[in-house]
């Protein structure tokens, strides 16, 4: 029962996060929602999973994000081996917005 609870949760949470329009709107939202530290850490994931994406190799990744090598890794493990294609879906969304920005 506490686990169909938790997940109830989650997906309210995705649920409010889909109706935000704006990266004003996020921001303030997940600066509600987040310690900084919480933010950074989201952040620095994210930024490690767009540089393994485009090919960047670990000491590279590390020198730009500050990642720790245990970050990078189980950042790639979650592209290449037991993620869910999250990130992949996020970047081909963001990928396509840029290419209808240019045109």
């Amino acid at each position: 029962m506490k686990e169909r609870m938790e997940i109830k949760n989650l997906d309210e949470l995705y649920e409010a996060i889909l109706h935000l329009e704006t990266v004003e709107e996020c921001r303030s939202f997940f600066k509600d929602l987040c310690t900084i530290p919480e933010l950074k850490a989201l952040s620095q994931r994210f930024q490690v999973a767009r540089m393994l994406m485009d090919n960047h190799v670990y000491s590279e990744i590390v020198h730009e994000t500050g990642a720790s090598t245990a970050t990078i890794s189980r950042v790639n493990r979650s592209l290449t081996y037991d993620g869910s294609g999250g990130y992949s879906i996020v970047f081909e969304k963001m990928n396509k917005e840029k290419e209808n920005d240019k045109k």
